[in-house]
């Protein structure tokens, strides 16, 4: 049975020791803006850091106090809500980190990434126009075609009617 357990990725460690190193993750993502790690760590990270983006964009107290709970610092927190007071991330809903693979660690062959904290504005995208429906159209009859015979009379008169302005 489950009894408590949280959802999410383990890390490899017990769940005190993967806490904590989410919480040290965030703190330096949130610091330095952007970090090298594991794409596995990153992944984890990822889901821990942006509802405290979320919590930042509201501003409220009791997201003040939920985002002091997760990241434990109340200075960058202030500096956190600050950011999200000057509209940092106004035009987005969600998606406030990226991740970018660096390629394999020398050492153990670890996936390296760097993960940032995206800061330019969110370009909404153009919706294409939808082509119009196509009415069904009853397959018409063969009929006969008469348009070359006109096309000639009227090829044989033009040079007729050029003849008679010189």
């Amino acid at each position: 049975m489950r009894h408590n357990k949280k959802k999410g990725l383990k890390l490899g460690t017990d769940a005190s020791h993967t806490k904590a190193m989410k919480k040290s993750l965030a703190k330096a993502l949130f610091e330095n803006d952007r970090i090298k790690t594991t794409e596995t760590r990153a992944k984890a990270l990822r889901s821990y850091a942006e509802p405290i983006i979320t919590w930042a964009k509201k501003g409220d107290l009791h997201s003040r106090r939920l985002a002091i709970a997760k990241l434990g610092d109340k200075d960058l927190v202030a500096e956190i809500f600050d950011k999200a007071a000057q509209g940092m991330w106004a035009d987005r809903n969600g998606g406030y980190t990226r991740i970018m693979k660096l390629g394999p660690r020398k050492g153990d062959n670890a996936p390296m990434v760097i993960i940032e904290i995206v800061s330019e504005p969110c370009t909404p995208k153009v919706k294409k126009a939808a082509p119009a429906p196509k009415k069904a159209v009853a397959p018409k009859k063969a009929e006969p075609v008469e348009e070359a015979p006109a096309a000639e009379a009227e090829a044989s008169e033009a040079p007729a009617e050029e003849t008679a302005a010189e």
